[in-house]
């Protein structure tokens, strides 16, 4: 087995620890800045009078076409959930291109018309991009770069070191869609269920939420390391505990009964459509209220609190009233999701 410390696994790109371990031992060091230091899902860059969230991602999914969207929707609507995230209104996209030899035009016809549609849904331009080709067997299919610039405005102040004790956590919906969905197409496994990704822009939502409440510190898209992981780095990043509460957090009868089968965490499986919130209390209920207007936000809860105890730590409340500590993921549960 390869040596985690002497070469790259698939786990350091998975979301949980060795992804951690990977950004805080070799990236900032070799890019020291603080704008890079903060970690969040985008830079917030401070250029005159004006305040934007700049952010990048590349993608990889395997298959390229899955229910409910494919890499080309997917690379749209991650991007811009990415600066949505940092609490700006995204803008304008880039979208790189890298494609194997002998790859389908058809398909990438498909692709592309499939990112102008997500662009058009989500209020965003694609202005610049770039295509490269390489050699047959060197890549896998298609893989996609896309990055994106967004404006913050004034009063809006989100990152991922805000959380405080007291805030209320809120999930915009059901969790693991994106993630199960994926492995059922890429192992062709026949089951009744029919799942399908979650993949949506959540621009909007966060629009309905900002204009509901200045109160919002937080908001975190929990996609590869799944929910598990996103409060983690939460947790660590803003020195607090956390406390969630397991009944309160929806999984599809569908998406629990395959990862039962499989043996997966659904705290720990990627998502695509969705949001974690850290609200201030007495605010919660109006950006709820917000929430359930919105498509994306329909089955928003509060699924936990911030607490001043154990900083650092996420625990949660199980079904059966006990209490146990949701870790980071270790390993990869599933290389290539997004």
């Amino acid at each position: 087995m390869a040596d985690k410390k002497q070469h790259i696994l698939l786990d350091h790109g998975g979301g949980g620890q060795l992804s951690h371990e990977l950004i805080s031992g070799l990236m900032l060091p070799a890019f020291r800045n603080d704008i890079l230091a903060q970690l969040n899902d985008g830079a917030l860059l401070d250029i005159g009078a004006n305040r934007l969230a700049f952010s990048t991602d590349t993608y990889v999914v395997d298959p390229v076409f899955f229910p409910g969207g494919d890499i080309g929707e997917l690379a749209v609507n991650g991007t811009v959930n990415d600066i949505a995230m940092c609490g700006a209104v995204p803008l304008f996209l880039s979208a790189g291109l890298v494609v194997e030899e002998g790859f389908a035009m058809a398909d990438l016809e498909k692709i592309l018309a499939s990112m102008g549609r997500a662009a058009d849904a989500a209020g965003v331009k694609v202005v610049t991009g770039d295509t490269k080709v390489v050699p047959r067997g060197v890549a896998d299919k298609i893989f996609i770069n896309t990055s994106g610039i967004g404006q913050i405005h004034a009063g809006v102040n989100l990152s991922a070191e805000k959380a405080r004790a007291g805030d209320c956590v809120i999930l915009s919906g059901s969790i693991a869609d994106h993630g199960m969905t994926i492995l059922l197409q890429r192992e062709e496994m026949a089951f009744e269920a029919r799942l399908q990704s979650d993949t949506a822009p959540l621009n909007f939502l966060v629009a309905r939420m900002l204009a509901a409440s200045g109160e919002i510190h937080v908001l975190r898209d929990p996609t590869r390391g799944g929910v598990g992981s996103a409060l983690n780095e939460i947790a660590v990043q803003s020195q607090v505990g956390i406390r969630i509460h397991e009944d309160r957090i929806a999984v599809k009868p569908a998406v629990a009964g395959v990862c039962d089968l499989l043996g997966f965490e659904p705290l720990y499986v990627a998502n695509e459509g969705k949001l974690l919130a850290f609200v201030a209390a007495p605010h919660a209920e109006k950006v709820l209220a917000a929430m359930h207007e919105d498509p994306c936000g329909r089955d928003a809860a509060v699924i936990g609190e911030v607490v001043a105890e154990n900083p650092g730590t996420v625990v949660m409340e199980t079904r059966i009233g006990g209490s146990r500590i949701v870790p980071m993921l270790t390993g990869e549960q599933l290389p290539r999701i997004c």
